[in-house]
């Protein structure tokens, strides 16, 4: 089969910010153009891009709290204003910003009389609170308030099931979308003998991201979900049996390490943001220190395997872009 010449667009698009604003702590304000476009692709971006910002990226959430010695969520503790409940609720309205993968804890650990806001949160280092002065709870008499708290990072949202767990916490009704509303318009003129449009992006966010980060992780994600269809063409997609699936060969990559050197490649300069990884394999690595291509590199598999989520198509993911982007070809050795 002959495959047609394929026609070659000499336009460039261009994307600008033409208005950004922050109206509060809690909500940022962005309006983007992209154009020139042909007719019919300013519907297609704007559709996709606008799920993509509602549904594709991440936020981090207090999603449990354990209280000491409390019945149910709607129980009152003495010398405290607000219910169980209440203060369930002021911890749902916190917003964080982080770069956490799956789930860490924190804790709230406080004396009365005074007044408990986010602020007084012990959080790991790689998390921020975007609002230090959302209110908690009103300690009234001199006691001891002590909450131990869960967070979490992931996509959409989440409600809380009615029961508590059996270790006596609580969970807490989630919403983990950063992006609080997204509106995409389309303005078409004519150009010579051709109709061309204009695509106009409002993004609003709720302050852990501002929305030039959000449409660019958006952007991002919904790249990182089309790449398989680019290597459609060189797969064989069959049928297997479940008895039958291929596992991946093992290999090292530190026995690569050497040709690298050899064609003077600074590894310590080359870091693992650069290698285009997805978002959810960054971050695995980041958590685990690895930071630079040196320090990939001096990792095998195994080691690899024993990092938290991670999974063995992801190692081959990785062994993909290095390939891609240096040209190497990794021993594989039969099982």
């Amino acid at each position: 089969m002959v495959r047609d010449k394929i026609r070659v667009s000499t336009r460039t698009l261009q994307w600008k910010c033409v208005e950004s604003r922050t109206d509060s702590k809690r909500l940022y304000y962005g309006r983007f153009i992209l154009s020139p476009l042909m007719k019919g692709q300013a519907d297609t971006i704007g559709i996709a891009i606008r799920r993509a910002l509602l549904g594709e990226i991440e936020g981090t959430c207090i999603t449990r709290a354990k209280f000491e010695k409390i019945p149910h969520e709607f129980s009152t503790i003495i010398g405290i204003q607000e219910s169980v409940h209440e203060i369930l609720m002021n911890l749902k309205a916190i917003l964080l910003r982080s770069n956490l993968y799956g789930t860490c804890d924190a804790s709230i650990f406080v004396r009365g009389p005074r007044c408990v806001t986010a602020q007084d949160i012990i959080l790991p280092p790689y998390v921020e609170i975007i609002d230090t002065t959302q209110h908690i709870a009103n300690l009234m008499e001199p006691i001891d308030l002590s909450i131990e708290l869960q967070l979490e990072r992931t996509r959409g949202y989440r409600i809380k099931t009615p029961n508590n767990f059996q270790d006596g916490s609580y969970p807490i009704d989630a919403v983990f979308m950063p992006v609080r509303n997204v509106n995409h318009s389309i303005h078409s003129y004519s150009n010579g003998d051709e109709k061309e449009e204009i695509l106009f992006l409002e993004i609003w966010t709720n302050g852990s991201l501002t929305p030039k980060e959000a449409l660019y992780e958006a952007s991002r994600n919904l790249i990182d979900l089309f790449i398989p269809f680019l290597y459609a063409e060189k797969e064989n997609f069959h049928l297997e049996d479940k008895k039958n699936r291929v596992t991946l060969p093992p290999f090292l990559f530190h026995d690569r390490l050497t040709e690298l050197r050899k064609r003077k490649i600074a590894l310590k300069s080359i870091f693992i943001d650069q290698l285009e990884l997805p978002p959810r394999i960054y971050n695995c690595l980041k958590n685990s220190n690895i930071h630079t291509l040196l320090d990939l590199l001096n990792n095998n598999q195994k080691d690899l395997m024993k990092i938290e989520h991670f999974r063995i198509e992801d190692v081959k993911q990785i062994v993909g872009t290095l390939e891609k982007h240096f040209t190497l070809n990794f021993p594989k050795k039969k099982v």
